[in-house]
């Protein structure tokens, strides 16, 4: 039924492209002005139900003390290596004008006073934490209300107004806080040309053509448009996360081009068989357009899936990333056969469209023999049966070795840390970098991540007091900002600074300290409460709660693959196999991910100016996505070597023939992926180059040591076993016949093909 539907589909788009072409061009324009118009910003809310950081957010919002908004902090020194705030009256006058044009900015609460701290002496703004000790440095802390009242338009007016004073007082200013996580605007733009430059590059190289280079490029700029497009009406309705956009672009163009190579290379295999160009479309995505829609699926499935963790930030940016890649499907199998048809027989092989016009000037049916080229896919495919052949003939050491490499390079993943990467991770030529070590260097690194304790007394009098004195008494805080007490509702809240910097382990033991043992010795056993919340606290919080989740997401993800497979081949263990092997695969890539980010092994090759812990989600992240990417792959080679297997009825030529048939398909799709990947490994931002890299590597090592050595290793060794299922078994699962890619040369259409001409 799906087969006819596209065929149907193909064949429609193919003999009238520019309805088609005309139908998505309005789409992606109307999309665009609708995303201009009624469009939001992405923003990122690292909160997440149940979690104690929230419930302090939540005090916090009843006491209505301001500090549950947003903020931002500008870090000051003079131009004058030599002078200090305490002694320059210029500096100071310059501080004081600084604070009054910033306390004007639409939507901004209030101003650290730095300059009244300074006119009641060195040693009061020494101890107010506005001015370092040896008066060098002065903070101006911003407040903001909380971010739904609040805009990129706030981010633009206050950096506009740093770059005016920036020429116009003595100063050096450099700018941060979480007005800037929230509103900056997320990498991609050059990463994604970066990405479709090595992609147009391998297309041209793969097919000899620029035309059949361009149509993939093309129709993955069309399905990115309208993705990004319908992101951001979708974030004008709820908060999309900052992230989704670049990690939408990222996923989006690499299945967006590997899903068209697959329709791609199949139109060009009917071509050669004498189709016209609307025929050959048609029956490419009957065929390929198949795959295309269940690998789709099955990525949408598998990103959905991160739900489980319970955590609404990557709830969002899951269900964003999925709505690409259904337009990526979407414009495979209407927009791609589109393109072919308008292309006509130009997408022919190098000397096929002479043969093709003589064909149609005679009228003649093509013989068989005509209509297959016997060198080609002999030709493709002579090296890999060699090659797979070499390894079925030694499989213990083959499976033995590159088993063993992919378990050496999942080894880091023992002391993968998760967290997220503070400003301290940017390059220089980031101002929040620059305000970031000038914090550091002033005041120590826990001033850039404080922690805010939200209590509330409940009839306690004296708790606030015993609060203060254990926390000042631990010895991860280094110091105490003033209590604000909201008289109305009694709430209090705590700036505290830690010792470590915001993405140290020692932070996160300190936040744990707070919360098992320093406030509950300063709350007692009465109805008082106090909660650790705080930018810093989230992000801790919510990098547990994945930590958490990521089991039951691994689970999910391999008690899924597995059935599924079973389903499709009939059959125990291959689908075992299968999930071994992608488990270790990924695991590889996690590795590799722990010791370029956190150990800095070869950090400088990708810009990577300072180590990082793992982003909390981006494990779970990368799990979802590749499980539906190496489920396509998987599914396609077993499909072929399944099908040799009832024909040949041997294992052993099974194996060879399925693997090497396919193997040129999943190593191009595989290249073009990593290209796609790899450009998004230079941004600036590192949570992007996780994701860049992270994708690269396993796609990589999945069409290579896995595919290409592992599967075939392995299934020597298990012989005739590969195909065992109990009859009871049989008996009861769903009949699924498997999608096919069968884009070898070989006709494999039962019906003749039809004449040209």
């Amino acid at each position: 039924m799906l087969s006819k539907a596209l065929l149907r589909l193909g064949t429609g788009a193919a003999r009238h492209p520019w309805r088609v072409i005309a139908a998505w061009l309005v789409a992606a324009t109307l999309a665009v002005l609708a995303a201009v118009a009624f469009g939001g910003r992405t923003a990122d809310s690292m909160t997440a139900p149940g979690l104690d950081s929230q419930r302090a957010a939540e005090l916090i919002e009843r006491a209505g003390t301001g500090q549950e908004g947003m903020t931002a902090h500008l870090v000051v020194t003079p131009l004058d290596g030599g002078a200090t705030f305490f002694g320059d009256a210029g500096a100071r006058t310059a501080l004081t004008r600084l604070q009054s044009e910033v306390e004007r900015l639409p939507h901004v609460l209030g101003a650290g006073d730095a300059a009244a701290a300074l006119d009641a002496g060195g040693d009061t703004a020494v101890r107010s934490g506005l001015v370092s000790a040896d008066g060098r440095i002065a903070v101006v802390r911003v407040q903001y209300p909380d971010q739904s009242r609040l805009s990129a338009k706030d981010l633009d007016a206050l950096v506009e107004l740093g770059d005016r004073l920036r020429a116009e007082l003595p100063l050096r200013i450099e700018m941060g806080g979480n007005l800037f996580y929230a509103f900056s605007e997320a990498d991609g733009g050059a990463s994604e040309l970066i990405g479709l430059l090595a992609a147009a590059v391998l297309l041209f190289l793969a097919f000899g053509s620029l035309v059949a280079a361009a149509l993939p490029i093309a129709m993955a700029v069309f399905g990115l448009t309208v993705g990004v497009a319908t992101m951001t009406l979708l974030a004008g309705v709820t908060e999309v996360p900052t992230f989704a956009p670049v990690l939408g672009s990222m996923v989006g163009l690499g299945v967006g081009i590997d899903y068209a190579l697959f329709v791609l290379a199949r139109h060009r295999e009917y071509l050669a068989h004498g189709l016209d160009p609307w025929q050959a479309a048609g029956r490419a995505v009957a065929r390929a357009g198949r795959p295309v829609v269940f690998a789709g699926g099955i990525v949408v499935v598998s990103i959905l899936g991160l739900a489980v963790a319970n955590v609404p930030f990557m709830t969002m940016g899951a269900i964003a990333v999925s709505i690409v890649v259904l337009i990526m499907v979407a414009a495979s199998v209407t927009l791609l056969p589109a393109f072919l048809g308008a292309a006509g027989p130009r997408l022919a092989r190098p000397g096929r469209i002479a043969r093709l016009g003589r064909a149609r000037q005679t009228g003649k049916p093509r013989s068989r023999a005509q209509r297959r080229d016997p060198a080609e896919g002999a030709a493709h495919s002579a090296g890999w049966q060699r090659w797979i052949a070499h390894v079925s003939r030694h499989p213990a050491p083959y499976a033995a070795g590159a088993a063993g490499l992919l378990l050496a390079a999942a080894l880091p993943v023992l002391g993968l840390r998760v967290g997220l990467p503070d400003d301290g991770s940017l390059p220089h030529t980031r101002t929040e970098r620059r305000a970031y070590d000038l914090i550091a260097e002033g005041f120590g690194p826990g001033i850039n991540g404080p922690l805010v304790i939200a209590a509330d007394p409940n009839g306690d009098p004296g708790m606030l007091d015993r609060l203060a004195a254990t926390l000042a008494a631990d010895p991860g805080i280094a110091s105490l900002a003033p209590t604000h007490t909201d008289r109305a509702t009694g709430i209090a809240t705590l700036v505290v600074f830690p010792t470590t910097s915001p993405q140290d382990k020692a932070t996160a033991d300190t936040i744990t300290r707070l919360r098992t043992s320093v406030l509950p010795a300063a709350i007692g056993h009465g109805p008082a409460r106090a909660h650790v919340g705080g930018a810093a606290a989230s992000l801790s919080d919510v990098g547990q709660r994945t930590s958490q989740r990521l089991p039951l997401l691994v689970a999910t993800v391999l008690a899924m693959s597995f059935l599924l497979l079973m389903g499709i081949f009939r059959s125990i263990l291959v689908p075992l196999k299968a999930v071994l092997l992608n488990l270790l695969s990924i695991g590889a890539a996690y590795g590799i991910m722990v010791a370029v980010f956190q150990w800095g092994w070869a950090g400088e090759l990708i810009g990577l100016e300072a180590t990082v812990p793992i982003v909390s989600f981006i494990p779970m992240f990368l799990l979802a996505i590749l499980f539906g990417l190496s489920m396509d792959y998987e599914v396609f080679l077993l499909s072929r070597v399944r099908e040799e297997y009832l024909r040949t009825g041997d294992n052993g030529t099974a194996i060879v023939e399925g693997i090497a048939g396919t193997a040129r398909i999943i190593t191009s799709a595989a290249l073009i992926m990593v290209a796609v990947f790899l450009s998004f490994a230079v941004a600036d931002d590192p949570s992007t180059k996780m994701f860049g890299l992270g994708l690269a590597t396993a796609i990589f090592i999945d069409a290579t040591v896995v595919r290409m050595v592992l599967v075939p290793a392995t299934m020597t060794l298990l012989g005739p076993a590969n195909w065992w299922l109990p009859n009871w078994l049989d008996r009861i699962l769903p009949r699924s016949p498997a999608p096919t890619h069968d884009t070898d040369t070989r006709p494999t259409d039962t019906a003749p093909v039809p004449t040209t001409g």
